[in-house]
């Protein structure tokens, strides 16, 4: 090898990375802006889209800059200087937020740092995610859509501005078709060839026993849960069960559990909790099986009863999807964003309204929403009775310390998906809230229908891989 061949390689080699000195990173960073940082933005947002590009007359400020939601991002260099900034907001200044926020008056200074256009863009996009937005869009100039482009932004059309082209393009939100793939995805290859619950019932939450009027469910907490919040997980052990059991139009007769523990007293932690949502669904404990030594874990299983189990492929294209949920509550310590407990605070009888909702109303199909989140739920759902679904998001009952990101994606304690026939009777769910939210319709997959009733899509296809009832 030659010398300098030699020297090259030598220089490319990581052991020779001087690791004492820090990499000089950007001269600026992106910040929420505070009120200066907002004044700065607004003067520059004047010089450019006004004073220079004449694309407003007089100003650029519009409904947006007095919602109190609408967040401000600026790029400062390190001496405080702002070099650029983004604006973003819930699309409709006056509406309520339904998870649809749009991006604008993105603007930097002559001759700013490379990269520094790019790094607000998505710097706004992750802002919007992280606010619970499922569709956040932007209209851009036609000259900056391939900035956008290369950045993952898709583009839904074309209109104009200030008589000049612009772009409408739209930032793909991928959590709900992610949180589907990771939590129900591998089932068909996973249970193929089983004939789970008999003919008729496929990817039910409860699986009828032959021969009898009884419906059985089984449910595993996550280890994980069950080692950071013991007390809790017991809890969740009865009420994923008796969720299933409802969703099925059962009544509960009874629980068996499996707890694995490193001793007694981690035993006692999670079987108070078990006993705490025993008593207050009025449901008994018949048995179980105890480990100690092992690490943490919990299976609980339940055995329900009805004569007329309602199936979750039983709905049609055509169907009115309904929500039924329990608003109450708040997020549970240490979940926040995951897990809604509103379960926790409710007498005996209200937990027991809820519970016999599905029975008492009879639908077509029901599906209690579980760790795939309300979309996921509806996904398979719609995906066990052969079609596809709709949602109307503005139409979701969602309490207010929600997202709507964070409300469709997680468990919601409570909460059954329905469909029947347009106008079917519907019983009165207790403390829960109903509401119609959509429809089943021909086709696969799940989509998000919004105000101005265009579609995007949340689910692309199949849940599970089981195929239709």
């Amino acid at each position: 090898m030659a010398p300098e061949d030699e020297r090259a390689a030598l220089e490319r080699s990581v052991l020779l990375v001087d690791f004492r000195h820090t990499p000089a990173g950007p001269a600026w960073q992106i910040e929420e802006a505070d009120a200066a940082g907002v004044a700065a933005h607004r003067a520059l947002r004047q010089r450019a889209f006004v004073e220079e590009q004449g694309l407003f007359a007089g100003t650029d400020r519009d409904g947006t800059d007095d919602d109190p939601r609408a967040v401000t991002l600026v790029a400062r260099e390190t001496g405080g200087t702002v070099l650029g900034g983004v604006r973003l907001a819930p699309a409709d200044p006056g509406g309520p937020d339904v998870g649809w926020w749009s991006g604008s008056r993105l603007v930097v200074v002559p001759g700013a740092p490379h990269g520094l256009g790019a790094a607000l863009v998505n710097a706004a996009s992750a802002r919007a995610e992280a606010a619970g937005a499922l569709r956040f869009d932007a209209t851009v100039q036609d000259r900056y859509a391939p900035l956008f482009t290369r950045l993952g932004w898709q583009t839904t059309g074309a209109t104009e501005l200030g008589g000049r082209p612009h772009t409408a393009m739209t930032w793909p939100i991928g959590r709900l078709a992610a949180l589907a793939r990771a939590t129900k995805s591998p089932l068909g290859g996973l249970l193929g060839g089983l004939h789970l619950g008999g003919a008729g019932f496929v990817g039910d939450d409860g699986a009828p026993v032959p021969g009898t009027d009884v419906i059985a469910a089984c449910d595993a907490i996550l280890p994980s849960m069950v080692e950071r919040d013991p007390e809790w997980a017991g809890w969740c052990g009865v009420l994923v069960n008796v969720n299933d059991l409802s969703a099925m139009g059962a009544a509960p007769l009874g629980l068996l559990d499996a707890i694995g523990a490193r001793d007694a007293s981690f035993a006692a932690r999670v079987l108070a909790g078990l006993k705490a949502a025993s008593s207050a669904w009025g449901v008994p404990v018949l048995g179980g099986h105890t480990q100690l030594g092992v690490p943490a874990g919990l299976s609980v299983t339940a055995l329900g009863q009805t004569s007329r189990p309602v199936p979750a492929g039983g709905g049609r294209a055509g169907h009115e999807v309904r929500l039924t949920a329990d608003l109450g509550g708040g997020w549970r310590r240490g979940h926040t964003g995951r897990q809604w407990d509103s379960t926790s605070g409710r007498s005996t009888a209200e937990l027991q309204a809820m519970g016999s909702f599905v029975a008492r109303t009879a639908p077509a199909s029901a599906k209690d929403v579980s760790m795939a989140g309300l979309v996921g739920t509806l996904g398979m759902l719609a995906e066990a009775s052969g079609c596809g679904a709709v949602l109307d998001v503005a139409a979701v009952p969602r309490p207010a310390a929600a997202s709507v990101g964070d409300w469709v994606s997680c468990f919601p304690g409570t909460g059954f998906l329905t469909t029947d026939v347009p106008g079917a009777p519907v019983a009165d769910a207790g403390p829960a809230t109903t509401a119609v939210c959509g429809e089943l319709v021909p086709g696969a997959g799940v989509q998000l229908r919004w105000p101005d009733g265009s579609l995007t899509t949340a689910v692309p296809g199949p849940v599970t891989g089981l195929g239709a009832a």
